[in-house]
């Protein structure tokens, strides 16, 4: 079959199959595949719900014909076999984020609205992995050669850490290529170290603020906080963003309105830590204690290339280092600010420890480093890194697009050799009720699913015919 006629299969492929393809992704979305450590338990270390995810996953795809295997709950994978063991992999991720607060849509359910699929997942990575996993069951059908097996593997933590791809690791090989349809078209060569922290205040004494939260995970600008504090709501001064109201005996609750974004992009967002602390320290609604913490959370959440907290810097592959504070909470009589930070080879995970323990020390806090990820980079003009680019640009015509590196970390990054490659293309603007990952109201058009699923099955058609070791 020529790339035109394998094309063509693919569209006919998903006409016929739309609405088997939407069931699927409808029956991982209604699993809230949030980790929750506290209910572990043997076949589900990550918790029931990525458990569960998991297992519907693998049922899912044997259904389609393939062979598949659950790991303990760790992570599970399906094989297509091809004429030798060599294997080129898919893998994508049925964990999610919790769902937060500002939804409009319910969370866990699949809502179908104007050309779109509403639902925590439907864009990451839920969504994409359906519909990968459907072009593998569309290779199959094909009359192109296949002299590699493809491994599709299901990840069950990928938000929380990919101790599952760890554990894959440490019990298999990596395939000799894979790839994982959780980022952007048209294909990612590399990505950011990944470095979070946690910033711990010494113990406060006679407080000002009695309970401070925002945000709900590291890895994203948080869009909501608070605090209560001891003051007279009706002596407040408005501010954009802001909300005060009376808490009663004495106290009042301030509440900031922010943006939510992947910490990866965090220039998309708007930081409600940001929000809180500076109104918190301009209106004097903190003691001296307080003041010198969250003059601290200020420089870290108010400039998101780490220019604040000493650690700017930036290289050629991947541009700008990148920071944020994704939480805040009051544990005892601590305050605790979680931060994110997406980092180029032109500084060290040891330098961003320096520069961040020197600032805590400063105020008599603690800094511990929680995350640490190498960056990742495959070359560009590696022939697995152009099949992929290839086959982009043949499916939509755009050729102004290029491969790039990106601050995220996906599970390619932790493999022989990979790439991410789609779903997202963020050139296309969705309407203002279409949220984003890690957002409110995620959502994702059809149009873009069967745009990526053509691209998929041309894609693992010519990677198949490559000469991979």
């Amino acid at each position: 079959m020529d790339r035109k006629e394998i094309v063509a299969a693919a569209g006919a492929y998903w006409d016929a199959n739309r609405d088997a393809i939407v069931a699927d992704i409808a029956k991982l979305v209604e699993i809230p595949s949030t980790e929750d450590l506290a209910a572990a338990a043997p076949g589900a270390p990550y918790g029931p719900g990525p458990a569960a995810a998991l297992a519907k996953a693998l049922e899912i795809a044997e259904g389609m014909g393939m062979s598949a295997t659950n790991c303990e709950g760790h992570i599970g994978f399906a094989d297509l076999p091809g004429e030798t063991d060599t294997q080129l992999g898919i893998i994508g991720h049925m964990d999610v984020v919790p769902a937060g607060p500002g939804w409009t849509f319910e969370p866990f359910k699949v809502t179908e609205k104007d050309g779109f699929l509403m639902g925590r997942g439907c864009l990451d990575d839920k969504g994409p992995s359906v519909v990968a996993l459907h072009a593998v069951k569309c290779l199959a059908r094909l009359d192109v050669p296949r002299p590699y097996t493809m491994r599709f593997i299901f990840g069950a933590n990928e938000e929380t850490g990919m101790r599952d791809v760890a554990w894959y690791l440490e019990n298999y090989e990596s395939p000799a290529f894979l790839f994982t349809p959780d980022a952007d078209f048209p294909v990612c060569y590399g990505e950011k170290g990944g470095y979070d922290g946690r910033i711990t205040s010494t113990p406060i004494d006679d407080p000002v603020i009695l309970d401070i939260s925002g945000g709900v995970v590291t890895n994203a600008v948080p869009g909501e906080a608070w605090a209560v504090v001891r003051a007279d709501a009706s002596a407040l001064p408005a501010a954009e963003r802001i909300t005060v109201e009376d808490a009663g005996n004495g106290t009042a609750r301030i509440d900031a309105a922010g943006v939510n974004a992947h910490a990866a992009w965090p220039e998309r967002g708007i930081s409600a830590i940001m929000l809180l602390a500076d109104y918190l320290l301009e209106n004097g609604l903190v003691n001296q204690q307080e003041r010198e913490f969250m003059e601290l959370v200020r420089s870290l959440v108010s400039d998101t290339t780490g220019a604040g907290v000493g650690i700017a810097t930036a290289d050629e592959y991947f541009g700008p280092l990148t920071v944020v504070g994704g939480t805040i909470r009051k544990e005892g009589d601590r305050l605790v600010q979680t931060m994110d930070s997406r980092w180029p080879t032109s500084i060290t995970a040891d330098e961003i420890t320096a520069a961040l323990t020197k600032l805590t020390d400063a105020v008599g806090g603690t800094f511990e480093n929680t995350l640490l990820m190498m960056p990742f980079l495959v070359k560009p003009e590696d022939p697995e890194i152009q099949v992929l680019q290839d086959a982009f640009q043949f499916v939509t015509g755009d050729t102004k697009h290029k491969p790039f590196t990106i601050g995220g970390g996906t599970y390619a990054r932790e493999f022989k050799k990979g790439a991410s490659f789609g779903i997202n293309m963020p050139w296309i603007e969705n309407p203002q009720w279409v949220g984003g990952e890690h957002g409110p109201d995620e959502g994702v058009s059809e149009e873009l699913l069967k745009t990526s699923f053509e691209i998929y099955v041309l894609a693992l058609a010519e990677l198949q015919a490559l000469d991979i070791a």
